[in-house]
Order: structure tokens, then sequence, then C-alpha cells
């Protein structure tokens, strides 16, 4: 790519260098704006990294230990977190952790509460684990909701069982950095019901300048029973590179050691590779990277006043996603589609963040170039112009 931007690539290169599922999924006239991978520039480090380790042959597989502590070293300089690397296990990716996790934690067809709108693999994994989901849906301001969460909290422990709560940290879609008192009161009601807390903080890498700092959820009084899951993936764009770790509280590094050895073997070594790379030598680049989704997060609110004022959003704290509500556009249930089959534009529907929570809304993908979002909204403006 010939841009000097991390985001600044052409419809055309992207088109021309991708075989993604993001680019592949739709028909070559429309825009994806959809799942969350950026069109950015591979981060040199983790670049060379790779091909120096495939160059040399070293395409075994990997040593966990050495990522765990790379993980504990990155957390400690970027959060001021304090965390042994013997309080992980390696695992193959964010989703795959939380979901073995909580069918460690919970009964068979028992409990697990969530908090929609959020990431809809939620959903798909609860299932996959043969779980019952039960919802205490975020508050009209996108924020986790005290009563949402006591009331889901009192009907999952009713028959007494284990139950488990999944936390988007931060919050996939609506782009909240959750702060340490909304964490603590989570804390506190969980312990108060016997609810076990699952934080998957995929999205910590990606909070903006200026905003609320992210706050992991191990380190809030009342969370020592609780399990994060972490991986770099997101915040340098290595979906296709995967690995991740489970971190277990102080109360919880016995249970941890109830997991299967053999979850670590599903890890890839170049994941690893990429991800030690990304956290050790990538810094420079990922600041620049997120100076450039802010800016791309303030053009999306500039385009929308200027093009689609009826659409309601709260510029997020976190992420390179937005939550826009439509529901006064008169597009019906799930406005992606007229979006995508009228104005060529595929972004995120807003019902498979929540049936109920997301009617209306849609999610974009800002983390691409200025050209392309302008473009994109322009074309947004034209189904209901």
């Amino acid at each position: 790519m010939t841009t000097t931007s991390i985001l600044g690539a052409s419809e055309t290169e992207l088109r021309r260098d991708r075989t993604s599922v993001k680019w592949l999924a739709y028909p070559s006239d429309v825009l994806p704006l959809w799942v969350a991978e950026m069109d950015c520039d591979p981060c040199p480090a983790v670049a060379d990294a790779v091909a120096s380790a495939v160059s040399r042959g070293d395409t075994g597989y990997g040593w966990a230990p050495l990522y765990a502590a790379e993980v504990a070293r990155y957390a400690g300089a970027t959060w001021g977190w304090d965390v042994d690397p013997s309080a992980m296990l390696v695992v193959t990716d964010v989703m795959i952790g939380a979901s073995e996790v909580l069918r460690m934690l919970t009964d068979e067809r028992g409990a697990v509460v969530v908090s929609p709108p959020v990431y809809d693999s939620f959903f798909g994994f609860v299932d996959a684990i043969g779980r019952r989901r039960v919802d205490a849906p975020l508050g009209a301001d996108g924020r986790l909701d005290p009563e949402a969460l006591r009331t889901a909290f009192r009907e999952a422990t009713a028959g007494g069982g284990r139950v488990g709560y999944l936390l988007c940290n931060p919050q996939n879609p609506t782009g909240v950095t959750h702060s340490p008192d909304e964490l603590a009161t989570l804390a506190a009601l969980a312990r108060e019901f016997g609810v076990r807390v699952v934080a998957d903080e995929i999205h910590a890498p990606l909070v903006h300048d200026g905003g609320p700092a992210f706050t992991p959820y191990l380190t809030v009084p009342g969370a020592e029973d609780a399990f994060a899951v972490f991986s770099p993936s997101k915040g340098w764009n290595l979906a296709g590179l995967k690995s991740a770790v489970v971190v277990a509280g102080p109360q919880a590094r016995a249970e941890l050691a109830r997991l299967p050895e053999v979850h670590t073997h599903g890890s890839s070594h170049l994941g690893e590779i990429a991800h030690v790379a990304a956290m050790r030598d990538g810094l420079d680049w990922h600041a620049r990277l997120r100076t450039e989704l802010t800016a791309n997060r303030d053009l999306v609110g500039r385009l929308l006043a200027q093009h689609l004022p009826d659409i309601r959003w709260t510029a997020p704290e976190a992420t390179y996603l937005g939550w826009l509500d439509c529901r006064a556009l008169d597009l019906g249930d799930d406005p992606a589609t007229a979006f995508r089959e009228r104005g060529r534009v595929a972004l995120g529907s807003g019902p498979r963040y929540g049936a109920q929570a997301g009617r209306g809304f849609v999610r974009l993908n800002f983390a691409t170039s200025p050209a392309i979002l302008e473009e994109a909204v322009r074309r947004m403006a034209t189904v209901v112009g």
C-alpha cells in the first residue's frame, strides 16, 4: 500500500489485497463496514516477526509460558495491572477461553447472564455450551444497569444452580469503557447472588485518548473469584493469528488448574509470535493507529450530523465501532437491510446484538479510510433522502 497513514488505503487497494470475510461476503459494489476487522496497514514489527519465523522454519507448536509472560509484562506497563503469568492459561482465542471457563463454572443447562446489546457471538457460545441465557440489558445510556443486573441475577439463581455472567469490557457494540465504580457495583452484586463473572477484555487496547481509561475487571474490589480473557488480536488486527489467555483472580487459581492443559494446544505458535511482537515492539504503531481511529470516530460524528441528523449516537469511548440509533428513520427493526440493499453499505444488524435492545440500530465499523467513511455515509443518506 502506498499510503502513509495506517488507515489510508483506498477501496481499490483493499479489494485487491484482502481475501478475508469482510471483503468477500458481499458483492463488490457493497462497502463493507460490518465485521470487526480493520482496514489497516500491518504493524511492521508483527509482519517482520511472522515472516522471520516462517522463513527459518519456526512453525511448530508454541510455548505458552513465553506468551503468558509477555501478556503479564504488557498488562503491567499499560494498565498498572500486576498479574502473575502462572495465573494464566493460554487458549485458542478469547471466546473459546470464555466459553470453556463458563462450562466449568456453571451447571449443565444452567444460566449465563449477558447484557445486550452485546457482541453477538456471546449468544452463540452460550448456546454452544448448552446453557440458558438470561438478559440484563444495558441502560438507555448504553452502560451497565445495576437494577437490571440484580433482576437477572435473582432470576438466574432462583433454582439454586451455579450461574455465570459474561461481561464485555469494554462493551461491544456501544463502545462504553466501564468505570471502576460500575465494575465494583457489578462485583458486589455478583458476590451477593453467588454469580461468577467471566470478562471478555479483547477490546482493552482500543480505548480512545482523552476519555476514561480501561479498568481490568480483576483489579476491582470483589472480583477476586472472577476470570478475565484477553488477547491483543483485536488491537493489532490479528484475528487470523489466534491466541489468548485466561486469567484467574486470586480466589479462582485452583479452578484454573481444572481447565484441561489440552486447551493450550489450540493456540497458534505464529499467533503467539505475532502477539508478542505487537505488545513488545508494536506500541508506536499502535499509538498512531489509535490517533487515526479517534479522528475517524470524530469524522463519523460530523458526517452523521451533516447527512443523517436523525441518527442518534454517542461517540464511543473505546473500540472502532459506532452504535447508531436509526429508529427515527422509519427503516424497520433491522435498518441494516435497507442500507445494504438500497445504499450498498453493509453494516452490523442491530438485532443480532440483542433482539430487543438492538431493534432499530446498526453497528458501523469506522476502522477504515476517511474516504471510505465519507462514501459510506453519503450512500446511507440516499436511503432516507
